[in-house]
């Protein structure tokens, strides 16, 4: 990590930071920050969204988004989707118009057609970085975390709103040189995405198999529903302990209803951003103390 590239992954923090905390400011919805905030970082070649996708075995881009609203537990997603330039807004249009709250592959982009989903083709999803860590995986056949320098990259994003509302947004490109259309956490309610008004808004990043396992998401909310834990605690729990002990790499940044902000992980960073009304501001990449 030199100080340019450094400084350039801080600065696509800060400029998804500040597109939802925007909203917010302005009295608009959690739900319409988490998709502005996620809109940014899958527009920024850097991160693992969008135009920085990783490639797949097949030298594609199979793209996985989802969102949910914590108000009456609303969420749509896609899977396994190529060419859609922002996956977050086809997980939207499936939340609020599909009458479903999954659809994969090329039938989510047919829907995506309908719903005049902006669709780009190839060259807009290459980059020099993505390409060349394809050629080392399928050099050695196999299929690599996003993860270099265990700093993961998969974008998401979580807000409370003046009305109380909890959203969380995740969108990525899963893993390089991935097969058989495989899916990860991301766009799986209470795996990788969650939000409950009754508890907090929580997005993912990390090895997804795992994370699925544990559906981590869900259970730092059924932590604080049913036991009455803190959303620290609830968090400390699941990603320093459970997570651990079935060798789940990986972190998140969730939200309570309160306002709360926690962005634990058990890698050696994760790239975080958050900004509250209270006057709290971070955007930081590597590790920090943890329990």
């Amino acid at each position: 990590m030199t100080p340019e590239l450094q400084a350039q992954y801080e600065g696509g923090l800060k400029a998804a930071l500040d597109a939802g905390y925007t909203v917010l400011e302005a009295g608009g919805s959690s739900l319409d920050a988490v998709e502005a905030a996620v809109l940014v970082m899958e527009d920024f070649p850097l991160f693992n969204a969008g135009k920085g996708a990783v490639f797949n075995n097949v030298g594609g881009h199979e793209m996985d988004a989802a969102i949910m609203f914590g108000l009456g537990l609303e969420a749509g997603a896609a899977c396994g989707v190529s060419h859609i330039k922002n996956p977050v807004k086809l997980a939207r249009a499936i939340m609020e118009h599909s009458g479903h709250v999954i659809l994969c592959g090329a039938g989510a982009e047919q829907f995506a057609k309908r719903q005049n989903i902006a669709f780009e083709d190839d060259a807009y999803f290459y980059t020099e970085q993505r390409y060349k860590q394809w050629q080392e995986a399928l050099k050695e056949d196999r299929v690599q975390l996003d993860h270099s320098d265990k700093k993961f990259g998969t974008v998401g994003a979580v807000a409370l709103d003046k009305e109380g509302n909890l959203a969380a947004a995740t969108s990525t490109g899963g893993m390089t040189n991935k097969k058989f259309g495989r899916v990860g956490d991301s766009p799986v309610p209470g795996a990788g995405t969650y939000a409950n008004n009754n508890t907090c808004a929580v997005s993912c990043t990390g090895h997804g198999e795992l994370f699925l396992r544990c559906v981590v998401a869900y259970d730092i909310s059924c932590l604080m529903e049913y036991k009455g834990l803190s959303l620290k605690d609830a968090c400390d729990i699941v990603v320093y302990d459970k997570l651990v002990k079935i060798g789940g790499e990986g972190g998140l940044i969730a939200i309570d209803k309160l306002g709360n902000i926690e962005m634990p992980f058990n890698s050696d960073g994760m790239y975080r951003a958050c900004r509250s009304s209270e006057g709290r501001m971070e955007v930081k990449i590597y590790k920090t103390p943890s329990p």
